[in-house]
């Protein structure tokens, strides 16, 4: 395949033009590369190399002024800005930004354009005043109305003055480069009066460039070159041929010269496939797919091009290219904002907006857990990132500030807890220091450690820049205010930056956006994302510029937009033999799922046999592994240690529930881990009302209760509450919120516990208390094991209540009475969310008459806070499922039952053929 440029080259020769001694203008830098490397190829002798440059460069040394960044050209409008306007009318440099850019995107296009700049900026003024006439039919317009006419009246103004400003300084943005390099265009041609130019692989030109190309046409200083075809240029309003059609028709120099080129490479035979893919990431997998074919069939990779309509999916692509592809070149930049030390600096802006000196915790989590700032808290083999956090989950604290921070560790962190956590008073110059402080600490950290931290270096070398930019920014301009603007000049930044890939420019695969596939050819071509709205990317215009007016004074619209990704579009299929077209079949945040007009138009010429594939991603049916733990002779002996230091009730329900909840818990002592609970959970609630309780009742046990006595304990209920808050809730919060209501909710649990007694006794019981929180612990016997098991467990209250013994279990979540009554006891060990409570007060009762003899029957059961008026719900007993009758008495015979159950049960969990296996819960 022979490209565009050898062709040219070719050409160049055959004319014996003398190529060292011609300037190559080119649309972009990557396809000069291409054209130095081609060279060789066609002149077969050595030479010296000739100039080659962009368009860019082209018109900049033209103009003698400097490109700056966006960044730096806003901050010089605002300087303009302030100078003009009314400082009771002037807008933060933050809210001026918003608008400011788009502003400065029309003043580039009216320059690129050589639009006179008075007639267009004072017509916008003209059409504002005529529609603020519709606003208000009052002659004496509000002052808003009035300052909203003088902004736009001061257009010229503005452009005149800012423009005056970059000149003076010698810099400028685009447009003014070009306006201005071709009012210097009389004195390039004197100082460089035989000069020759080839321009090459052009399409849409400005008025700028457009006036510059033709005058060194007419004058015989240049040659053209079109990359165009037959197909666009003679088909009636194709747009990949607009623009050139419009120069061929229109440029003076054409009526007596020759077009180069109208080729036809376009209609010759291609493999071209289209593939429709739901979602981005799919598209990405699927292309690594591709490549992996290609290279199973020995495509040549080094002619070969992924070109992302979407340069979002560069980092998806890259994770999804096969491992055994060799060589590499990326055209652009990784972007700053995806390296995770961005992140660090996203936080620390984030806990630093607000001007307070409290942090919220998660916050602060955020930043030590950071990978860049954990290792800076590790000192004499103790991790102390992970002992402050560990402080704030335990100790329930939802706020801090740095001097609780510092309380927390060694004092050798202070500095870095200063760095980090020290208030930048909404002070961008507080920021800039300690965000430039904390890098150089982090290089210092990195520079000490053996490993290969090359990486994180370059990472920091960027940053250090970025933030060395914004400190030069600050300084010279003074225009940032606070912590607001800093943040938001700083995400200007970090989004225009990127770190650039190292690699061969000119060998293995490419992969490149579609702007810098402008000259290039290739044999094999893949793009992805051709959807409505990406390829092209629709009717999106912002501007201050009215789309009528754009029209009058000839500047470019959506539709040329378009016109301009068309005409890449189809030059990438023009010399490409096999094409590999990639669009999005779902709809996504911004963008739908509709392919582009671009596929349907290649459908419609039926020039190409289209092979069209819906790829459905494979969706393997991935089976529930269901967790099986083994009984080996150390697991028996690990169950067995805790068999003799005792199975609680809970235990053996949790075992009933899940046996790998209880393998987890019991036998390899894993605990949950204690988030920091900004909301009260219901197990400190659970222990708030229960410790409050055992307060009360404590002091009377073997005493019987009055009225009297209740009525005291209720006098109570504020001080032992929030006594026990304190003590659980650590330095949780509860002045305020639905922490607040909990605690509430506790005193009335609390409360209303105390009137069911109060009426409980009004009634006539006689209430005599027997133990709280009474601690058992028994042996029992099976035979069938030849060592100790033991049960323990703490009844919450043992009580005589008309002389029947009670034995009570609390649960401040709801409990209904058909939740303690069993019909069949061969179901007890099998149904947790049935049996768990009856299972749970029967093993208390069992305990219970291990340690001390009872006079039979008694009575077991749970005491609802949240179901309170159904009273002391009593475990009983049914001779079927809907039977009225139940017999709430718990005998001799009754608790044998359950022992059956409960042995079989421990006879389960000690079995060594029955393994360890996960329920689905």
């Amino acid at each position: 395949m022979t490209t565009f440029i050898f062709d040219v080259l070719s050409d160049l020769q055959k004319q014996a033009i003398d190529i060292s001694n011609t300037t190559f203008i080119l649309p972009s830098k990557r396809a000069g590369l291409f054209l130095k490397h081609q060279i060789p190829k066609v002149v077969g002798k050595t030479i010296f190399s000739p100039e080659i440059i962009s368009i860019e460069e082209f018109v900049g040394n033209l103009s003698g002024l400097k490109t700056i960044t966006n960044t730096e050209l806003l901050f010089n409008f605002y300087t303009t800005y302030c100078e003009l306007t009314p400082e009771k009318q002037r807008d933060s440099f933050e809210t001026f930004s918003k608008w400011a850019q788009i502003l400065l995107q029309d003043f580039n296009e009216v320059d690129r354009y050589l639009i006179p700049q008075e007639r267009i900026f004072n017509y916008l003024g003209a059409i504002k005043e005529i529609e603020s006439d519709h606003w208000s039919i009052d002659e004496n317009k509000t002052d808003f109305i009035k300052n909203y006419i003088s902004f736009w009246n001061k257009l010229y103004l503005y452009y005149q003055n800012y423009t005056q400003l970059l000149i003076k300084n010698n810099i400028g943005y685009q447009g003014l480069i070009y306006r201005e390099a071709v009012n210097n265009f009389e004195t390039y041609l004197q100082e460089n009066p035989n000069k020759q130019h080839v321009f090459l692989g052009f399409n849409a030109l400005n008025t700028a460039e457009e006036t510059l190309i033709q005058q060194l046409l007419q004058l015989n200083q240049a040659k053209i070159y079109w990359d165009t075809e037959e197909t666009f240029i003679n088909v009636k309003n194709h747009d990949a041929g607009l623009f050139i059609n419009q120069h061929k028709k229109n440029w003076k120099y054409f009526r007596d010269n020759p077009f180069n080129w109208i080729q036809n490479n376009y209609t010759q035979s291609k493999n071209i496939s289209l593939y429709a893919v739901p979602k981005n990431i799919g598209q990405a997998k699927y292309v690594g797919n591709i490549l992996e074919t290609l290279q199973k069939d020995n495509t040549n990779l080094e002619n070969t091009a992924v070109v992302l309509g979407d340069e979002n999916l560069l980092i998806p692509v890259l994770n999804a290219l096969p491992e055994s592809l060799k060589e590499l070149n990326i055209t652009m930049g990784f972007p700053l904002k995806s390296i995770p030390l961005a992140s660090l600096f996203e936080n620390l802006f984030h806990l630093h907006k607000n001007t307070t000196s409290d942090f919220y915790y998660k916050e602060v989590i955020k930043i030590l857990s950071h990978q860049f700032i954990k290792p800076l808290f590790y000192a004499d083999d103790k991790d102390y990132a992970s002992k402050i956090i560990e402080t704030i989950d335990g100790n329930n604290i939802i706020f801090l500030n740095k001097e609780r921070l510092i309380e927390i560790t060694d004092s050798k962190f202070n500095h870095l807890i200063n760095l980090l956590f020290s208030n930048w008073q909404n002070n961008p110059t507080n920021a800039l220091n300690n965000c430039t402080a904390l890098i150089h600490l982090i290089k210092n950290h990195l520079n000490t450690n053996k490993t290969d931290n090359t990486l994180g270096l370059e990472y920091l070398f960027r940053f250090n820049e970025l933030f060395n930019e914004l400190t030069r920014l600050n300084t010279n301009y003074s225009h940032i205010k606070d912590i607001s603007a800093l943040y938001s000049v700083y995400k200007e930044l970090l989004s225009s930056n990127t770190l650039d890939f190292q690699g061969e420019p000119l060998q293995g695969l490419q992969v490149m956006g579609m702007l810098e596939s402008r000259v290039l050819d290739f044999e094999t071509v893949i793009i992805t994302s051709v959807n409505e709205g990406v390829l092209p990317s629709g009717k999106t215009n912002n501007s201050f510029i009215p789309f009528d007016v754009r029209i009058e004074n000839k500047l470019p619209t959506y539709k040329e937009k378009d016109a301009v990704y068309t005409y890449h579009f189809y030059h990438l299929l023009h010399r490409a033999k096999n094409v590999y077209i990639l669009y999005n079949t779902e709809q996504d945040v911004l963008t739908g799922g509709e392919r582009s007009r671009l596929i349907t138009q290649l459908e419609l010429e039926n020039i190409h046999g289209l092979k069209h594939q819906v790829v459905a991603p494979y969706v393997p049916v991935i089976p529930k592994n269901i967790t099986v733990i083994k009984k080996n002779e150390a697991l028996l002996n690990e169950i067995f240690k805790v068999a003799e230091a005792g199975f609680s009730p809970s235990s053996l329900t949790n075992y009933m529930r899940n046996p790998i909840d209880f393998y987890y818990q019991k036998i390899l002592k894993i605990k949950e881990h204690n988030d920091v609970e900004e909301t009260v959970a219901a197990n400190t609630l659970g222990t708030v009302v229960h410790n409050t309780l055992e307060d009360f009742y404590k002091p009377l046990i073997n005493q019987f209760l009055s009225v009297e006595i209740i009525q005291n304990l209720k006098k109570n209920i504020d001080e032992r509450v929030t006594f026990h808050f304190k003590n659980e809730y650590k330095e949780g919060d509860i002045s305020k919120g639905k922490n607040l209501i909990i605690y509430e909710i506790a005193k009335r649990y609390v409360s209303n516990f105390l009137d069911l007694e109060l009426n409980a006794l009004k009634t006539g019981d006689n209430i005599k208390i027997i133990a709280i929180e009474a601690d058992n612990k028994v042996e029992i016997n099976i035979p069938e094991l030849k060592k100790p098991i033991k049960l323990t467990g703490k009844v919450d209250r043992v009580d005589e209540c008309n002389g029947i013994l009670r034995i009570i279990d609390y649960k401040t979540g709801k409990v209904e009475q058909n939740q303690v009554e069993i019909v069949n006891w061969d179901d007890l060990n099998t149904d947790y969310k049935k049996y768990s409570k009856s299972f749970q007060v029967l093993c208390y009762a069992y305990m219970m008459t291990k340690t001390q003899p009872l006079k039979f029957p008694i009575e077991a059961g749970i005491i609802s806070f949240k179901n309170l008026s159904a009273g002391f719900l009593k475990f009983a007993t049914k001779p079927s499922p809907g039977s009225r009758k139940k017999d709430s008495l718990i005998t001799e015979d009754t608790l044998k039952a359950f022992s059956i159950q409960l042995k079989n049960l421990i006879l389960e969990i000690c079995n060594p053929e029955v393994d360890f296996t996960e329920k689905e819960v």
